[in-house]
C-alpha cells in the first residue's frame, strides 16, 4: 500500500514537473501577443538589462518584463544584447526575440555610419557628405554654424564626437548624425571626468579630452595608452613641453606632405608641443573611451620619455640618459 502511494506520489510529481515544463516552454517558444505589427524599437547603448526589458514593454513587444529578464539571467545572455534600431515584422518567440537581440539582427532598412578612433574632425565630416543614405542638410554651413545648429557651444569641432558605430534611418540628416555622435561623446567624457583621479593635473573635461586625443595618435599598441598617458601628465605637471609629432602634423594642416622634417619641429604654430608648452588650443582626433580613459587613470611613474619601437609598442624611459640610449636602438638602427 505505502509503495502504491508512494508511486502515486512521484506520479503526481512528474505529470505537475511535465506540465511546468511545457508551461516553460509554451512561454518561451510560442510566438508573442504583437497587435500592431510592425513594430519598431531602440536599444540604447550602455543600457542595463532592466533598461532594454522597459524599452521593449513600452514598444509593446513585451506585456511584462518578468520573463525576458528571467530568460536573459538564466541563458547568461543579459550582457550580450546588441544597441541599434529595430524593427519586428513578423510575429516572434520570447526566446526568438532574446536572440534577435544578442545576434544584432537590426532594422534592415536602417543605415550605418561607422566613426573609427583617431579620426579627424575633418575625416568625420567627409565620411558623412559622402554618405549616399544621408540627407546633407549641413552643405554649405561651416563648422562653428554646423555646431550651432546641433546645439554645441563650442566653437571648435575637433576631438567633440564619439567613435563608434551609429544606426540610423534611411533619409536621416546628417545633422542627427553629428548630434547623436556629439552628445554619445559628452556623455562618455562626463562620466569619466566625474570619476577621474584626484591628483591629476588636468583642470577640465576639455583639457583631458584634448589629452585623449593626443594619446589616440600616439599609441601604436594599445596595452601602451595608459603609459603614454602617464607620460604626458609628467610632462605636464613638471611644465615640460610635450613634443610629441602628432599635434605639429595636425598643426601643419594640408601641407604636411607624410614627412616630419626637423625644420617641422622648430616652425612655430599654436599645435607645435616643441616650441609650446601646455596642451594645444583643441584635440587634435576623435579619441575613443580607451584613451579618454587613460587620461583620467594614468598608472603612477617617473616617466617622462617614450619612443616607438617599430614594432607598434614604445619603450618608456624616466631619463633623458636612458631615453637616447633607447632612441639609439630602437630608430637609429632603423
Amino acid at each position: 500500500m505505502r509503495r502504491t502511494n508512494t508511486l502515486n506520489v512521484i506520479g503526481s510529481l512528474f505529470f505537475a514537473m511535465t506540465l511546468v515544463l511545457a508551461f516553460i516552454g509554451y512561454q518561451l517558444f510560442s510566438n508573442l501577443p504583437l497587435n500592431n505589427l510592425p513594430i519598431e524599437f531602440k536599444i540604447e547603448e550602455g543600457g542595463t538589462l532592466a533598461n532594454t526589458a522597459e524599452k521593449l514593454k513600452q514598444a509593446g513587444v513585451l506585456r511584462s518584463e518578468g520573463s525576458f529578464l528571467m530568460l536573459a539571467r538564466v541563458t547568461g545572455k543579459a550582457k550580450r544584447i546588441k544597441f541599434g534600431n529595430y524593427y519586428l515584422e513578423q510575429p516572434v518567440s520570447l526566446f526568438g526575440l532574446l536572440e534577435m537581440l544578442i545576434e544584432g539582427r537590426t532594422d534592415r532598412r536602417q543605415i550605418q555610419v561607422r566613426i573609427i578612433e583617431g579620426t579627424t574632425f575633418k575625416e568625420f565630416r567627409k565620411l558623412v557628405d559622402a554618405h549616399p543614405k544621408i540627407s546633407h542638410d549641413s552643405v554649405g554651413m561651416n563648422e562653428v554654424e554646423l555646431l550651432k545648429s546641433i546645439g554645441v557651444s563650442e566653437t571648435a569641432a575637433e576631438g567633440l564626437f564619439f567613435p563608434d558605430t551609429y544606426f540610423f534611418t534611411t533619409g536621416a540628416s546628417d545633422l542627427t548624425v553629428y548630434r547623436q555622435a556629439y552628445q554619445t561623446m559628452k556623455r562618455h567624457l562626463e562620466a569619466a571626468w566625474q570619476q577621474r583621479d584626484p591628483g591629476s593635473p588636468l583642470k577640465t573635461p576639455y583639457e583631458a579630452l584634448t589629452l585623449a586625443s593626443i594619446i589616440e595618435k600616439e599609441t601604436g599598441k594599445a596595452s601602451d595608452r595608459p603609459m603614454i598617458a602617464t607620460v604626458f601628465l609628467n610632462r605636464l605637471a613638471k611644465r615640460m613641453r610635450l613634443q610629441t609629432d602628432p599635434t605639429v602634423i595636425y598643426g601643419m594642416g594640408e601641407t604636411f606632405d607624410g614627412n616630419l622634417r626637423r625644420r617641422d619641429l622648430t616652425t612655430d604654430t599654436p599645435y607645435n608641443t616643441y616650441t609650446r608648452y601646455g596642451l594645444p588650443p583643441t584635440p587634435i582626433a576623435l579619441p575613443g573611451l580607451e584613451s579618454i580613459q587613460a587620461a583620467m587613470h594614468a598608472p603612477l611613474g617617473k616617466e617622462l620619455y617614450f619612443v616607438a619601437k617599430g614594432d607598434g609598442s614604445s619603450h618608456f624611459s624616466r631619463s633623458l640618459v636612458e631615453h637616447n640610449k633607447a632612441v639609439r636602438q630602437y630608430q637609429l638602427k632603423r
